[in-house]
């Protein structure tokens, strides 16, 4: 029994001699995991141009801090935090829901809303039809007396008698 457990230990050392310490690959993030990030941020030096396309040098080198961070493991919200801390709240394409910015978001529906409404009025105003305005004006006026009814009726009977 000895025998076999000093054997045992002997094959246990030596498998763990030729073992070899299994380092993890390199993992470098992807153009495409980079621009994914980059889509989302504008380039603090020019003007409306979104990181991912803009051809300067300091986009590029932008680019590559992210491919940096991206490597370090932070996460997509960490990065973007890193450009506003450094750039401004200006660097996202999305303006953060804080604040005055939610007027952003808010306003644009509220005026299509109106703007329907008022068009919607407008088109049934302009397609109601001019005779039925008349008559109902005359119909809602309150003060309409036996004598303009009996005007409006020799009127008609006049006009007849004209063909």
């Amino acid at each position: 029994m000895k025998k076999f457990l000093l054997t045992l230990t002997l094959v246990l050392v030596a498998s763990g001699l030729f073992t070899a310490v299994a380092f993890a690959q390199d993992t470098t993030p992807t153009d495409d995991e980079v621009n994914a990030i980059a889509k989302q941020l504008y380039c603090p030096v020019c003007e409306n141009t979104p990181l991912d396309v803009c051809p300067t040098e300091a986009c590029r080198q932008w680019r590559e801090l992210i491919r940096q961070q991206l490597a370090e493991g932070k996460t997509e919200q960490e990065i973007k935090d890193y450009f506003v801390a450094n750039y401004g709240a200006r660097v996202l394409s999305e303006p953060p829901r804080t604040g005055f910015n939610w007027l952003v978001y808010i306003i644009p529906p509220v005026l299509i809303l109106v703007g329907a409404v008022v068009l919607f009025n407008a088109f049934r105003a302009w397609t109601k039809p001019k005779s039925a305005e008349a008559g109902a004006g005359m119909e809602k006026e309150a003060g309409a007396s036996s004598s303009d009814d009996e005007y409006i009726k020799r009127l008609e009977e006049e006009l007849k008698n004209r063909k």
